[in-house]
């Protein structure tokens, strides 16, 4: 297929000329134009944050690689090698990770899993490699948790899809050391539409690390990404993600679990940059005693809009839930925190405990809550709290009184509000969050 095939704009042969190129099966494509038909024919959302000034006709939906995928760091294109050095990928593959994928606009440009690892049948491949070489894995699982009629951006992205990960983690495997996954929007007006697909057989763990960034251009881009994780009986899976996208990103993405028997899954979630985000990742409890847990914070700048939440469905006996959301709105910003919990007749013995908790930097920044809990149980315990606050005047005399300027010591409570996040991350990455919590912070005195 000629690379310079025509993928401005989204139409019937955008999707033909994408589904050709990769040389994917017939029923791959079949499941592209039936989604296309379902985004046409739905209207962009109402509710939550700003999407009038969308233009689909406008974005790039596909761009190929500009080299085939290596498993050698050495063997990338300079240009492409500077641009992920400075974020620090190859030394956080030789010091932190177990295996990392790179993806370079809408493909895998790099990927490497340590053998060990493969020699114990575990499956770490881009989505179009995972479509070529588990082709009934995929088939039988792409698609149930997040079906392309579940909402216009899941349509878009099982339309357009490129890139993402493919994981299968077999039974009793444990994976100790983070694999990542890193995506680079490195392109204007460009829309980034990775899928990734994880199953974690029964007994398993994995922790999946993804991290997020775009340069700033004049134009705005658009990335739409789904993620479905199945986690089988007694297995865990964490999936975190550090997203730092320019501000003239639309971030707009559907996440969600399917939790069995026993079966912990656990999201984390920093949301740094954009000019909206709309992400709610989920957990479907669906066996007796699973566990779902959703840790996020969510940071809003000037004409910022984090639209953030979490999902959790409780279908089975005994199984329990945990939201801690922690958002700062600083300079004009706008927070939003958006839930679901829902415990069905079924569900007897559950539990659910929602935390939210909002800083609110200056008078023009804004902080909602949009919680929705809807019991269908009696025998089920749900707790819900939120709180709302500034930076409290004490606690800046008490630190600028020893000695910290003002600005510093808005940075440590600030800090100090985030820490339930920043320790569940990996050392590395922990530190990574701080130091862009620090930029953000920069001239929010006043």
């Amino acid at each position: 297929m000629n690379k310079t095939i025509k993928t401005t704009g989204l139409t019937h042969q955008t999707v033909v000329s994408i589904s050709r190129h990769k040389s994917e099966p017939k029923w791959m494509l079949q499941r592209r134009l039936q989604a296309l038909k379902l985004f046409q024919a739905r209207a962009l959302p109402t509710w939550g944050a700003d999407l009038s000034q969308l233009d689909f006709s406008q974005f790039r939906y596909y761009r190929p690689a500009p080299t085939k995928p290596q498993t050698r760091w050495q063997d990338l294109p300079p240009k492409i090698r500077t641009t992920f050095e400075k974020l620090g990928l190859p030394q956080a593959e030789q010091e932190a990770l177990a295996g990392i994928k790179a993806q370079y606009d809408s493909e895998i440009i790099y990927s490497s899993l340590k053998q060990r690892l493969a020699r114990k049948g575990v499956v770490f491949v881009s989505m179009e490699e995972g479509v070529q070489q588990y082709p009934q894995l995929v088939r039988q699982y792409f698609g149930r948790l997040v079906p392309p009629q579940d909402n216009k951006f899941a349509a878009l992205n099982t339309a357009v899809w490129s890139g993402g990960s493919f994981i299968y983690v077999p039974p009793k495997v444990k994976v100790a050391i983070p694999l990542q996954a890193y995506f680079r929007i490195n392109s204007p007006h460009f829309g980034q539409f990775e899928r990734t697909l994880i199953i974690a057989d029964e007994g398993s763990f994995l922790h999946y690390i993804e991290g997020c960034t775009a340069p700033t251009y004049s134009s705005a881009s658009l990335h739409a990404a789904v993620v479905e994780i199945f986690v089988k009986p007694r297995a865990r899976v964490r999936y975190t993600t550090i997203q730092n996208w320019s501000t003239n990103v639309y971030n707009l993405v559907t996440k969600r679990a399917w939790v069995e028997e026993e079966a912990v899954m656990e999201w984390v979630d920093g949301n740094l940059g954009s000019k909206v985000t709309m992400k709610y990742p989920c957990c479907i409890l669906a066996g007796p005693k699973a566990h779902g847990e959703m840790l996020s914070l969510a940071l809003a700048s000037h004409q910022q809009h984090q639209d953030t939440g979490a999902k959790m469905i409780h279908l089975a006996p005994q199984t329990s839930s945990q939201i801690v959301a922690k958002s700062i709105a600083k300079d004009g910003g706008r927070t939003s925190y958006r839930g679901l919990v829902k415990i069905a007749p079924r569900a007897e013995g559950a539990r659910s405990q929602i935390s939210c908790d909002a800083l609110i930097l200056d008078p023009q920044s804004r902080s909602d809550t949009y919680p929705l809990n809807q019991i269908e149980t009696a025998k089920a315990i749900v707790e819900h709290e939120a709180t709302v606050s500034q930076i409290s005047q004490d606690q800046l005399f008490y630190l600028t009184s020893r000695g910290f300027d003002e600005m510093r010591a808005r940075a440590l409570i600030v800090a100090g509000f985030i820490q339930p996040l920043v320790k569940q991350l990996p050392l590395e990455y922990a530190v990574e969050l701080n130091r862009l919590i620090e930029l953000e912070m920069e001239g929010a005195v006043g």
